[in-house]
């Protein structure tokens, strides 16, 4: 029974993990390449959500809900960093932060006046709806599998992007050096807003797998923009994989910590007191990890940049 139960958990914190990189790996992107401190990423994984919900509701089909979030949430990423972030690179991060705090007032009070104040609820894809029995006697739905995989195949994409391509050249060679690369007559404001758009078009895909899974609801990226914070620096800022290694860490560390603490404690305490102390722990246990790793490697896991 108890290794059923970890096996669920252990999916469950494998499929959180990989949610996570879907906000990390372009959030880390669009930190380590354009030195950019952006709040309102959480902003557009709503965004995500909000339109796959809403396309999905009108039509019944997930998948142009799910193009409806990629090509929304990268459209409004492109917009809003010509527009609002393209003054800001040469300000220091203090300046970063206000602005991007004030998106985040900005696309929650939009978000009231466009879909009003009641969260949506998007329902599993039917096609996705059943369970698969990967472990015997141990049924997982396969919407949550289907998260996983997905995940799988954009980590892969992302990793040959930016080793195997002329843009991922690009990427790495202005992480480094973006005056010499603007010197041999690559349009730098150009690649930036490409890497904007595509850290958007991530989180707005994340927002729409989140979907089914949470209420669609106005500052529901906020909750989620903290853990993507403790994934990148536990990686490494810039890193794909070391935003893959640091969510699937978080992941499953913040999953398995919050099932089976509790129940750890009540093996030498009072079981109302192992609930608190267990949950307590449990909830700190990501900023635990995070300390430890920054006094074990200050720049993260695999602080590499690709």
């Amino acid at each position: 029974m108890y290794w059923l139960l970890f096996c669920q958990q252990f999916l469950n914190g494998l499929q959180s993990g990989v949610m996570l990189f879907l906000m990390a790996s372009g959030m880390t992107l669009i930190f380590g390449i354009m030195d950019l401190i952006n709040l309102a990423h959480g902003s557009l994984f709503m965004v995500g959500a909000y339109l796959c919900a809403t396309v999905f509701q009108q039509t019944g089909s997930f998948l142009l809900g799910l193009l409806a979030a990629l090509v929304g949430a990268g459209i409004v990423g492109i917009l809003v960093e010509v527009i609002a972030l393209r003054t800001l690179y040469a300000r220091d991060h203090l300046d970063q932060v206000l602005a991007t705090f004030g998106l985040i007032l900005f696309f929650n009070e939009l978000t009231k006046i466009v879909w009003g104040p009641r969260a949506l609820f998007l329902d599993v894809p039917l096609s996705l709806s059943g369970t698969i029995e990967i472990v015997p006697g141990s049924p997982y739905p396969a919407f949550r599998l289907a998260i996983i995989a997905v995940g799988i195949v954009i980590a892969i994409l992302l990793y040959l992007m930016i080793t195997r391509t002329r843009l991922g050249m690009l990427i790495r060679a202005s992480s480094t050096n973006r005056e010499m690369v603007g010197s041999l007559g690559v349009n730098v404001k150009l690649l930036y807003t490409l890497v904007f758009g595509l850290g958007a078009l991530l989180a707005g895909l994340a927002g729409a797998m989140a979907g089914p899974l949470l209420a669609v609801e106005v500052g529901m990226g906020e909750d989620i923009l903290i853990l993507t914070f403790v994934v990148i620096v536990i990686g490494g800022i810039g890193s794909i994989r070391g935003a893959l290694v640091g969510a699937i860490l978080v992941g499953l560390i913040d999953t398995l910590g919050r099932a089976f603490l509790p129940a750890l404690f009540k093996l030498f305490m009072e079981p109302a007191a192992a609930d608190g102390v267990g949950a307590s722990l449990a909830s700190m246990s990501i900023y635990i990890l995070m300390a430890l790793v920054l006094a074990w490697k200050p720049r993260g896991l695999l602080p590499a940049h690709g």
